[in-house]
């Protein structure tokens, strides 16, 4: 069985209904780990799984996301946590409304070695907080072609189009490929 390293229930729901419709089942270990602070998404996301190589059998993976907005050149990036928990959507909508914005997920698989698979979702940033789903920067987030914010479409849309069923997508087809359970 394969480890699922995160404190997040949200980020474990959405990570195992996506698992589970490939017929992949994943063990939840809730727990937090420590994470550098870096500009990116990429290198955090290996360095945290690393860190966890003698803490946790494998195989194991963790998930790593920013939130990269054009008209904050970029930020909050991978700074995404901190800056949901100091500064709150309401603010974020002030600063860059009608910003283009994308998410970005990365996976690290780690089996033997550190493995990563990442998804985008471009999008833009709401004018008003909206939707019932209220993870994150979900409730301000218009993906492409949408009219509606992550907040409001399903758990079983969001999981046809976010960033982090790309990334998952990516990684079934590795495990797969692979033959890895």
């Amino acid at each position: 069985m394969i480890n699922f390293i995160t404190h997040n229930p949200n980020k474990f729901n959405e990570v195992n209904a996506i698992m589970e419709n490939n017929k992949i089942k994943i063990n939840w270990i809730k727990m937090e780990y420590e994470e550098i602070q870096a500009d990116n998404t990429d290198y955090i996301s290996e360095d945290s799984c690393k860190k966890l190589e003698n803490i946790v059998d494998p195989p194991y993976f963790i998930d790593d996301t920013g939130l990269y907005i054009d008209e904050l050149n970029g930020f909050p990036g991978p700074y995404a946590s901190y800056v949901q928990e100091t500064l709150g959507n309401k603010n974020i909508i002030k600063l860059a409304s009608g910003s283009r914005a994308y998410f970005k997920t990365v996976i690290s698989f780690y089996y033997e070695k550190v493995y990563q698979f990442t998804g985008i979702l471009n999008g833009k940033i709401s004018g008003e907080e909206k939707g019932e789903n209220k993870f994150g920067y979900d409730p301000i987030f218009i993906p492409e072609n949408y009219n509606k914010t992550l907040a409001e479409v399903t758990l079983e849309e969001k999981n046809r189009i976010s960033h982090r069923s790309r990334a998952i997508n990516n990684f079934i087809s590795f495990l797969i490929e692979n033959n890895i359970k």
